[in-house]
């Protein structure tokens, strides 16, 4: 018998104007529905995600954050996040509104241009990552890059 990898869950929570933990992108291996305001997302080792967090009270926002991670597989060192069991690759961690909309407008950018984030080399998350921490703007994720990652992906997996 063989064993299976295990699964990375994801929380999904919906309370109208309080909390939203929402995926951006990501292809999931399987869901379970706890109730109907939340549910768990299951993500294949390997597999990238954007894992989006917000959160108010009375007064506002308290809480905008996203994270782009990549599902850990066995004896993989990751991160904890909250939200995220056992935890990730941390490939982005943005907080702060005007950030997080910065992101979400590349990631429709590089949708925009035939590439799927979830494809997108891991390398790149970094560099916009590092880019938008320092308020500067990230270069575009060029084809000739995305067709360097997709043979370098093809080659490791041989």
């Amino acid at each position: 018998m063989i064993a299976q990898e295990p699964l990375t869950s994801v929380r999904l929570v919906f309370y109208r104007d309080r909390v939203e933990h929402c995926l951006r992108f990501g292809r999931d291996a399987d869901a379970r529905i706890l109730d109907r305001r939340r549910r768990l997302i299951f993500f294949a080792p390997g597999a990238v995600f954007a894992f989006v967090r917000w959160q108010a009270n009375d007064f506002g926002t308290v809480l905008s954050r996203i994270d782009i991670l990549r599902a850990c597989g066995a004896g993989e060192p990751c991160a904890t996040v909250a939200g995220v069991h056992p935890g990730g690759e941390i490939l982005l961690r943005l907080s702060d509104w005007a950030r997080v909309q910065r992101l979400l407008a590349l990631i429709d950018a590089v949708e925009q241009a035939g590439v799927e984030a979830t494809d997108v080399a891991p390398a790149y998350w970094q560099h916009v990552h590092n880019r938008l921490l320092c308020g500067e703007q990230p270069r575009p994720y060029a084809r000739d890059q995305h067709r360097a990652w997709l043979l370098r992906r093809r080659v490791m997996a041989s």
